[in-house]
C-alpha cells in the first residue's frame, strides 16, 4: 500500500503536543484555519508528486558524470513542484521571502516527504540548516544575497564538514581558507560523506565549509566557516563562473540510493573562493546552528520512516492470509493481523512511531518558542534535542525492523518494498553526530537541565505508576553521575539517554491518553490504545535500563583491546 500521510494523527499532536494555538500567538500567520490547509496541501503534494518516486529511485540511484550528478528520474520534476509550491519557504524570514510560519510546520513539510522518499527529503533538509547558520551568524549583506534563494528553494544548501581524517573529531580537518586582498578566501580541501554535494536540482548550491586559515590555533578553536557556491554569482546576482567545487565521486550505500552522497573538492585548480561567516575561529558555533537544527529534522526522519514501515507492514497484514487462529475451534486460515503476536509487533510499531513523532514535535515547538524569545525555551530545546535525536532514529530502526518481520520471508524479499525502509532508516543514528555523540553530550553538557524537565513530567505522569518509577530511578542515576568520574558516565549515557527519551516521550503519551477521551472514532481508539501499550510495556522496559546506566565503566575495560578480536 502506499504511503498516506497521517492528517488526522499530525492535527491532533499539533493541538495537544505542540500546543499550535499558543504558538499562534507568537506566530500570526499559523492561525488554525490556515494550519488545517496546509497539512491537507501538504498530504496531497506529498502523495501526488513524491509517493511514486520511491521505490524506481531506490533502485536506480543517484548517478555520478563528470559533468556533475544526475538524480533519479522524476525528482527534478518534483523538485520543482516543491519550490513552485512555495513549502521550502514555509518557516523563512518574511523580509528574504518566507511566510514566518513555525519551524513546526516545516517539519510537517519534512515528514511527509521523508516518509514517501527520504532520498528526496534530504536535499531540503541540508537547505534549511543553512539558512539557519547565514540567518543566525550571515553579515546583512550575505543575508541580503542567499536567504531569499535559499527560502525558495531556488537553490539548495549543503553543509561540509567531514574530511576522510577528521570524522566525528572535526578538530582535525585540515581544509584550508587563507583570505585574499579582496577580503574573500582562498579554500582547498576535501570534504566527504556530503549530502546532495552535487546534483542537478538547482541552478547553484551553496555550501557551508569548515576551513583553517593558516595562522589557527589546533583544535576546533581554529576552525571558521565559510560560504562556497558551486558557482559564482555574477553582477546582476545570478550564477556565472564554475568556483572550482566538484564532485570527485558518489558512495555506494546501504540505503538512500537516490541521496547522492559526495566526495567534494575545493581548489583543485586553485581557483575556489569563500566568504567567512562571522569571526575567524568562530566556526563551530555557527556550524552547531545549523547542526542542531538538523539534528531535530533527523529525529522526524526516524519518526517517517517508522510511520511508513508501519503502514506498509499493517496493509499486508491485513491482505495477508495464513492460518488458524490459535486456540480457535475453526481451522479456517485468518488474516495475519489477528494472530496475537503479529497484533503485538504491529502495535508497537504504532505507540513507538506515535511517541517519536511526540517527542520530535515537541521539541520543535519549543525551539520555535526560543526562536521568539519565551524565556527557558532555549534551555529545554538544548536538552531534548539528543533525545529527539537519538531515540526517534533508533525508534526508526526497530520499528523498520519490525515491518520486516511482520511480513516474515517476503519481508527479506525486495520487491515487496518492506526492506528499504530498514535500509534508510539505518543511517539516521550515524549521521549528524553518532547517537553514541548525544548521549555523552548529555551526560557532559546537560546533567544540570534534566531535573527540570523530570519536575515537569512528575505533572504530566499523575496516576501513571510506571512511568513515575521510571521518572523516579532517573532521578537518582542523574544524582550519583554529578560527582561520577568521566568514565562511569559516558558507560552509562546511552542507557540514560533511552531511559529519559522514553520517560518524556511517556508524559507526551500520558497527556494524550487523556486529551482522546471517550471518543469512538478509530483513530481516537487506537490512540488510547497505543497510549496505554507504550506506558505500561515500553516505559517498563525503560526502567530495566537502570542497570546498565549505573554499571560504571570497570568491566568495560577489564580485558585488553586484543580480546576484542580474539576467536
Amino acid at each position: 500500500m502506499p504511503y498516506k500521510p497521517p492528517v488526522e494523527e499530525q492535527r491532533f499532536v499539533l493541538e495537544h503536543v505542540v500546543g499550535i494555538d499558543e504558538l499562534a500567538e507568537l506566530y500570526p500567520s499559523a492561525d488554525r484555519d490556515t494550519v488545517d490547509a496546509v497539512v491537507e496541501a501538504l498530504a496531497d503534494f506529498a502523495t501526488g508528486e513524491i509517493v511514486p518516486l520511491g521505490p524506481a529511485a531506490d533502485r536506480q540511484g543517484a548517478r555520478w558524470t563528470p559533468e556533475g550528478v544526475i538524480t533519479a528520474d522524476g525528482y527534478k520534476r518534483a523538485y520543482r513542484s516543491l519550490v513552485e509550491g512555495g513549502w521550502m519557504s514555509l518557516a523563512g524570514a518574511e523580509e528574504f521571502g518566507g511566510q514566518h510560519m513555525p519551524l513546526v510546520m516545516a517539519s510537517l513539510l519534512m515528514e511527509d516527504m521523508c516518509s514517501a522518499d527520504m532520498a528526496f527529503s534530504l536535499c531540503s533538509m541540508l537547505s534549511f540548516g543553512a539558512i539557519d547558520a547565514i540567518e543566525v551568524h550571515g553579515s546583512e549583506e550575505q543575508k541580503a544575497v542567499w536567504l531569499s534563494k535559499l527560502n525558495s528553494g531556488e537553490w539548495a544548501g549543503t553543509m561540509n564538514l567531514t574530511e576522510p581524517q577528521a570524522g566525528s573529531d572535526v578538530g582535525a580537518l585540515k581544509t584550508s581558507a587563507v583570505r585574499q586582498p579582496n577580503g574573500q578566501y582562498k579554500i582547498k580541501g576535501q570534504k566527504i560523506f556530503i549530502t546532495y554535494g552535487d546534483h542537478d536540482l538547482t541552478d547553484n548550491i551553496v555550501h557551508l565549509v569548515l576551513a583553517r586559515t593558516p595562522d589557527a590555533p589546533a583544535g576546533t578553536k581554529g576552525i571558521s566557516l565559510f560560504i562556497v557556491p558551486k558557482f559564482r554569482l555574477d553582477a546582476e546576482g545570478k550564477p556565472g563562473e564554475s568556483n572550482d567545487a566538484r564532485c570527485a565521486s558518489i558512495e555506494h550505500k546501504l540505503g538512500i540510493h537516490g541521496s547522492p552522497t559526495c566526495v567534494m573538492i575545493f581548489g583543485e585548480n586553485d581557483d575556489c573562493y569563500g566568504d567567512l561567516i562571522g569571526p575567524e575561529g568562530g566556526g563551530m558555533r555557527a556550524m552547531f546552528t545549523m547542526m542542531n537544527a538538523a539534528r531535530l529534522q533527523v529525529g522526524l526522519q526516524g519518526v517517517s520512516v517508522a510511520e511508513a514501515a508501519t503502514q506498509h507492514a499493517a496493509a499486508y497484514a491485513m491482505e495477508r492470509i495464513q492460518s488458524a487462529r490459535a486456540g480457535s475451534s475453526s481451522r479456517e486460515s485468518i488474516a495475519i493481523i489477528q494472530h496475537p503476536d503479529v497484533r503485538r509487533m504491529l502495535l508497537r510499531m504504532k505507540a513507538l512511531t506515535m511517541a517519536a513523532r511526540a517527542l520530535v514535535y515537541r521539541s520543535v515547538g519549543i525551539a520555535d518558542r526560543a526562536k521568539a524569545g519565551v524565556e527557558g525555551a532555549q534551555e529545554r530545546v538544548d536538552l531534548l534535542t539528543p533525545l529527539a535525536k537519538a531515540w526517534s532514529t533508533d525508534v526508526g530502526c526497530e520499528v523498520a525492523s519490525l515491518g520486516v518481520q511482520v511480513h516474515g520471508g517476503m519481508g527479506f524479499i525486495e520487491e515487496t518494498g518492506a526492506a528499504r525502509f530498514y535500509r534508510d532508516a539505518r543511517i539516521a543514528p550515524i549521521y549528524e553526530g553518532t547517537n553514541g555523540i548525544q548521549a555523552a553530550d548529555l551526560v557532559n553538557r546537560k546533567l544540570g537541565l534534566i531535573p527540570s524537565l523530570l519536575a515537569d513530567l512528575r505533572v504530566e505522569a499523575a496516576g501513571e505508576e510506571k512511568l513515575l518509577d521510571l521518572i523516579n530511578r532517573i532521578e537518582k542515576i542523574v544524582a550519583g553521575y554529578v560527582d561520577a568520574p568521566i568514565d562511569d558516565r559516558l558507560a552509562g549515557s546511552y542507557p540514560l539517554l533511552t531511559m529519559l527519551a522514553v520517560a518524556t516521550a511517556g508524559g507526551l503519551m500520558a497527556r494524550q491518553l487523556r486529551a482522546a477521551g471517550d471518543g469512538n472514532s478509530d483513530f481516537l481508539a487506537m490512540k488510547r490504545t497505543a497510549a496505554r501499550y507504550f506506558l505500561d510495556v515500553i516505559v517498563a522496559e525503560a526502567a530495566g535500563l537502570t542497570a546498565a546506566a549505573t554499571a560504571g565503566a570497570n568491566l568495560l575495560y577489564s580485558c585488553g583491546d586484543g580480546c576484542f578480536a580474539s576467536a
